[in-house]
């Protein structure tokens, strides 16, 4: 994270700049351009995720994950190709890019609307990075489950509450972006999405009632939880 002009700025996840993300795309766009592709472009695609689940502030499951891979489109003849795989090296890229005109071949007699590419601005070594404060995979989890246990107990301790259950899923999601016109675009976008949900159980009629949380899924970090800054969360479960 850096420093411009007061405001904090993201950078993107070194990890992420180290797949070879400019191989995979002279081998692909290579292979594109001399089958006679008009337009071509190669996504490298990388999502990482965690989610945390409670009930009534004890840990029920915590999972993280990652998906990877890079797809491949291509336009032959005003007809689109695309293909796509799960594994990062050249040879695989450019593997990929022949599928992909194979495609566009194999749908040719089938186009009868040609595609016309429109004239775009190029945007070489372009970066973007969503705004947020707090990397949610900086954070260890330990940290993040005591936040989540902290405000389960206080809703817990409501009149009428019998059990409470927490869901925090955090997504990290980066792109890098080539194609023929001489474009490179990375991106890196973090979201979250909590959810608190009390339940309280009438024994007598053999009845329960629910109410969740209003916060919406957001474009933001850990900050959006841990602090009332952005969602009045103290507010809200008092509520």
């Amino acid at each position: 994270m850096i420093e411009f002009y007061g405001e904090r700025v993201n950078t993107v996840d070194s990890d992420f700049l180290d797949l070879p993300l400019r191989a995979l795309a002279e081998a692909a766009l290579s292979v594109a351009r001399s089958g006679g592709a008009t337009h071509a472009d190669l996504r490298v695609h990388r999502v990482r995720s965690q989610s945390l689940a409670l009930r009534d502030g004890g840990v029920q499951a915590a999972v993280d994950g990652v998906d990877a891979g890079l797809a491949v489109r291509v336009l032959v003849d005003g007809t689109w190709g695309f293909a796509s795989h799960a594994e990062l090296t050249a040879d695989t890229a450019a593997a990929t890019a022949r599928q992909a005109l194979e495609v566009a071949r194999t749908l040719r007699p089938l186009n009868r609307d040609p595609v016309l590419w429109a004239d775009e601005p190029v945007y070489p070594d372009a970066v973007w990075v969503s705004r947020y404060d707090l990397d949610p995979f900086a954070v260890p989890t330990a940290d993040k489950v005591a936040i989540l246990t902290d405000l389960s107990q206080r809703l817990l301790a409501a009149d009428g509450v019998d059990h409470v259950t927490a869901h925090c899923v955090q997504v990290k999601e980066q792109t890098f972006y080539a194609d023929l016109a001489g474009s490179t675009i990375t991106q890196q976008r973090v979201r979250i999405q909590p959810q608190f949900e009390a339940t309280t159980v009438d024994q007598a009629a053999g009845v329960f009632e629910t109410m969740r949380t209003l916060a919406p899924p957001t474009g933001r970090g850990w900050e959006y939880l841990a602090t009332d800054d952005h969602w009045d969360w103290t507010g809200e479960l008092a509520a």
